[in-house]
């Protein structure tokens, strides 16, 4: 599954599932993008290990995915340092929870904007680089609370199945260019977003998790490496869930 002297843009690749992601693809040989919107040190970081212990090379750029004007910007830097992209991966995303009474628009609108229209954002921007790739592919990032919903997440989970049906839709229309668009919806995963959750509801979670186990971010870089690559040429419109067989 070599990716090697491919571009791949990952937004969100500062911290927790993006950071793994970002230093997965670089150890088979890809050249990464390493998008942040605050987190300067941390993406810094990444890139770094991704220069110094993998085959690939590293930039980080700054942009916040909602902004089209950052985006714009970021598809410059990328072509400057690497040329056309080859894989997009959306990865960047954010919750703002609560019972739906207590959602107001500010928190729909904020989610929505970040984790759906960032997603249209960055697509929209990388869409020619996709389209002529010999092997395009895009990558979004879903979730379980996409595909069936979550107490206290109705604008999360309205994010994440809108990302689902975005997907679809444009792997039918990528197909006969020959480049694909996949999701991966990982279930509950060890990452910051998780460890805030109290250990009374994290236990709750654990006993509908056949496996017994959260998941490792490592463990979704491996799904993204996987559809990123040229072992997943036929498949495009799917989405894998990785989620030790919760809701199975």
């Amino acid at each position: 599954m070599t990716l090697q002297n491919r571009t791949c843009v990952v937004t969100g690749a500062s911290r927790g599932i993006g950071a793994e992601i970002a230093k997965e693809l670089a150890d088979y040989g890809a050249n990464v993008v390493v998008n942040y919107r605050s987190s300067e040190t941390q993406a810094a970081d990444v890139a770094a290990h991704v220069d110094e212990e993998t085959p690939g090379e590293a930039i980080t750029v700054q942009a916040d995915v909602s902004e089209p004007e950052d985006v714009d910007a970021m598809v410059e830097q990328t072509h400057e340092a690497f040329g056309p992209a080859d894989v997009l991966v959306n990865n960047a995303g954010i919750t703002l929870d609560g019972r739906f009474e207590n959602i107001d628009r500010d928190k729909w609108e904020t989610v929505i904007d970040v984790n759906l229209t960032g997603v249209y954002n960055c697509t929209d921007a990388f869409y020619d680089d996709i389209k002529a790739s010999d092997q395009g592919r895009i990558v979004n990032m879903s979730s379980i609370v996409g595909e069936a919903g979550n107490f206290g997440q109705a604008n999360y989970a309205a994010s994440k199945a809108g990302v689902i049906g975005f997907t679809k839709t444009l792997a039918r229309e990528l197909a006969p260019k020959g480049s694909t668009a996949n999701c991966v919806a990982p279930g509950f995963i060890e990452t910051d977003m998780l460890a805030d959750v109290p250990e009374k509801i994290r236990e709750g979670i654990l006993e509908d998790v056949p496996l017994d186990r959260f998941g490792e971010p490592e463990e979704i870089a491996d799904a993204v490496r996987f559809l990123a690559s040229g072992d997943s040429s036929y498949m495009t419109g799917q989405t894998l869930s990785v989620n030790g067989g919760k809701h199975l």
